[in-house]
């Protein structure tokens, strides 16, 4: 039994995206964890004053994306874990695929 990391951000290509990982893991018994990251380095780019906390808010706008993807998965009779984190997508992919083996 093996393990798919899925990363996501929503929308119509992250739901086929989805669907694939669901369908792989229910093929091969696999376990699935959906990961969302929080990048928010577009914000240097802009010289308007941030009057929001928009991290934390893309953070909340990525949990609940997580929680449609689990219960996407679980429609699918697929149990998946969620993992949020911040920083570059890139980076923070293969650190979690290395915390999870």
């Amino acid at each position: 039994m093996g393990k798919i990391l899925c990363a996501t951000r929503g929308g119509e290509d992250s739901y086929r995206t989805q669907d694939a990982a669901i369908a792989l893991a229910r093929e091969r018994s696999d376990s699935l964890v959906f990961l969302y990251v929080v990048d928010v380095r577009f914000l240097d780019k802009t010289s308007a004053p941030i009057v929001v906390d928009v991290e934390g808010e893309i953070g909340k706008m990525g949990e609940f994306l997580l929680v449609m993807a689990k219960e996407r998965a679980a429609d699918a009779g697929i149990d998946a874990e969620t993992v949020c984190r911040e920083g570059r997508v890139r980076q923070q992919l293969a650190a979690v695929a290395r915390e999870l083996d």
